[in-house]
């Protein structure tokens, strides 16, 4: 039996060597080798020497400069339409915004029978061009996915082609068995990350950029280090922010007890050193940080973004709202208060609604359903 060709398009190579988190990646997974032969392709950059490489049977690195993918991106379409006639794929998954907007266009001439596009947050069809360009070239072939249901809602909301026929919400998930397996046992990661033992540690992970919200998370901290001597904060991450926030720790009094720990290879792997997982975010398409953090056991405050509240709430943890140092600061005071006892039964109740709400196998199967069920139509309707 012949196997469906699927070109699987990301915008710049970022494969992973632990694919516990990878959207991309699972997606690979999800598809029979059997039935499926499938082609990672990049846009920009490619693996250095020892670096990862995709599951996927072929990978491609197409290295187009940032230059050649901005604007009417010529030269860039050009190519991408050279290599798709050429290969004749049956389906192409498109990661992110401008994967799928180089496809709508290509497509009126390729007639690829399924085109899948992945949403990762909000704001792609803002602007009025993006929604007119996509209301006249979204075809009978596409199928679109939101990472969220509130990104589905958006995506529905833009009325520009966007249908509850055509648009799905598959919730990103993480591989909890091969997350947990990485994860170093508590004492061994403070170590590792030169914290002390016996605090209690509030942990955050993320860029260093403003939207993240880690000024608001550091000010709220303030406001409750005398409240808790043995409090710490520590942020893993790395970003154009480091500079001011520590500056602002400085001013809040908060040296030797607020940590900018910088950029970890496999951070994950630190996750258990904390007790408190925060991500006081002011935007996310879907926090796939919460849902490391929950997998470490431990419970969780986070911004009520529409995309993170039905995690935060499924997870049993505190939501606050974006920006507000006083809800944040109270959502802190409430679980530093706790024993350690009733602490970690927060936290495995966390763990308890990751296993059932996101596990990696029902991601790989919705994704496999998708393709199968858009492959299936578009014979139907090609005989």
């Amino acid at each position: 039996m012949k196997r469906s060709k699927v070109l699987q398009l990301q915008p710049d190579y970022n494969v992973k060597s632990h694919d516990f988190a990878d959207l991309a990646e699972q997606i690979v997974r999800a598809l029979p080798s059997e039935r499926y032969e499938v082609t990672a392709a990049f846009l920009r950059g490619r693996p250095g020497p020892g670096e990862p490489v995709s599951k996927a049977d072929h990978s491609v690195y197409f290295e187009f400069s940032d230059k050649s993918l901005k604007g009417m991106r010529l030269r860039a379409m050009w190519a991408l339409y050279k290599f798709c006639r050429k290969e004749q794929f049956d389906v192409v998954i498109c990661n992110r915004f401008k994967p799928v907007n180089m496809m709508l266009q290509l497509n009126r001439w390729l007639k690829i029978p399924l085109c899948v596009g992945i949403s990762h947050g909000f704001g792609e069809y803002d602007r009025f061009y993006r929604r007119s360009q996509a209301k006249r070239l979204i075809d009978k072939a596409w199928r679109f996915v939101g990472v969220s249901p509130a990104v589905k809602q958006y995506l529905l909301d833009c009325k520009c082609g966007f249908t509850e026929q055509n648009t799905f919400a598959i919730t990103n998930a993480i591989d909890i068995e091969q997350a947990e397996a990485l994860q170093l046992p508590r004492q061994q990661a403070r170590e590792k990350l030169g914290l002390d033992q016996d605090a209690r540690m509030i942990g955050a992970l993320g860029r260093l950029v403003p939207i993240k919200g880690h000024r608001f998370l550091l000010q709220a901290f303030a406001a409750l280090k005398d409240k808790y001597p043995k409090a710490q904060l520590a942020i893993i991450g790395a970003g154009r922010e480091e500079t001011r926030l520590r500056e602002q720790i400085g001013q809040l009094g908060l040296n030797g007890r607020a940590h900018l720990l910088g950029f970890q290879e496999n951070a994950l792997q630190y996750v258990r050193a904390f007790d408190i997982w925060t991500m006081p975010s002011l935007a996310e398409g879907l926090g796939l940080a919460l849902l490391e953090g929950m997998s470490g056991h431990l419970p969780v405050i986070a911004s009520d973004v529409p995309a993170m509240l039905p995690l935060i709430e499924g997870a049993g943890g505190l939501a606050v709202k974006p920006s507000d140092v006083a809800t944040l600061t109270a959502a802190l005071d409430e679980y530093l208060a706790l024993s350690d006892e009733a602490l970690q039964a927060k936290g495995e109740q966390a763990y308890r609604y990751l296993q059932e709400h996101h596990d990696i196998e029902v991601f790989r199967q919705e994704y496999l359903d998708l393709i199968d069920s858009g492959l299936s139509q578009a014979r139907k309707e090609h005989s």
